[in-house]
């Protein structure tokens, strides 16, 4: 049996940003829509002043809100454990947006570009096809399109194909861990155990998949 799981080691992450970034260039997310991300916090006070990164993606809970309320049942949790969305069931209600307690989904209503500023060139200039622009917005519109609510699938696609998620692969600082959460010799169940792997906002009650380690 295979539940998919991530641990984040928080002494590690050093807030750079890289995973955000390898998330939007694998899927091609238009702006504002950030499924990974990478938020900074501050405590303290001057000279004992500390600051800390906190990677956030999709948890990928085992009793997920999100799956709950969706009255099209658009929102499904496949059998090893990855939260998904069918993009012909979804209607784009944002029940789910709302739902989730850890902000983990982005509707996109309608499909904006990064360069819509460059396609609205003052006269008499006038824009000429973009190969990057339209290649994103071709690939976007094969997976997801239009009208629906999207967020972090774990690069499920990558995971079948025996790869590790963009942004565990890109990470410089090697603060990812990605594995099944079934098997109690997997490095991700050793780290938790060993290590006091803790969830985020366990009160909740969702299950979430995603583990990190103290900061210090």
């Amino acid at each position: 049996m295979t539940r998919w799981g991530f641990v984040i080691d928080l002494k590690k992450c050093y807030g750079c940003f890289t995973c955000q970034l390898a998330c939007k260039a694998e899927h091609f997310t238009p702006p504002g829509v950030f499924w990974g991300r990478c938020l900074k916090g501050e405590t303290g006070k001057y000279p004992s002043v500390v600051r800390q990164s906190l990677p956030v993606l999709c948890m990928q809970c085992d009793d997920p809100e999100c799956k709950k309320v969706c009255p099209t049942l658009a929102t499904k949790k496949r059998d090893d454990g990855i939260v998904t969305v069918d993009r012909n069931l979804c209607i784009g209600c944002k029940y789910c947006v709302l739902a989730c307690p850890y902000g983990a989904r982005y509707p996109v209503m309608k499909y904006r570009s990064y360069f819509e500023a460059y396609k609205n060139l003052p006269e008499p200039l006038e824009p000429s096809p973009n190969p990057l622009d339209e290649y994103a917005r071709t690939k976007w519109f094969e997976k997801y399109g239009e009208g629906i609510n999207t967020k972090c699938s774990y690069c499920f696609e990558r995971v079948e194909k025996g790869l590790q998620p963009a942004c565990v692969e890109v990470c410089p600082a090697k603060a990812r861990y990605f594995g099944n959460l079934e098997d109690p010799e997997s490095e991700i169940n050793i780290l938790i155990k060993t290590q006091r792997g803790f969830q985020l906002n366990p009160e909740f009650g969702s299950d979430p998949a995603v583990y990190y380690l103290p900061p210090r």
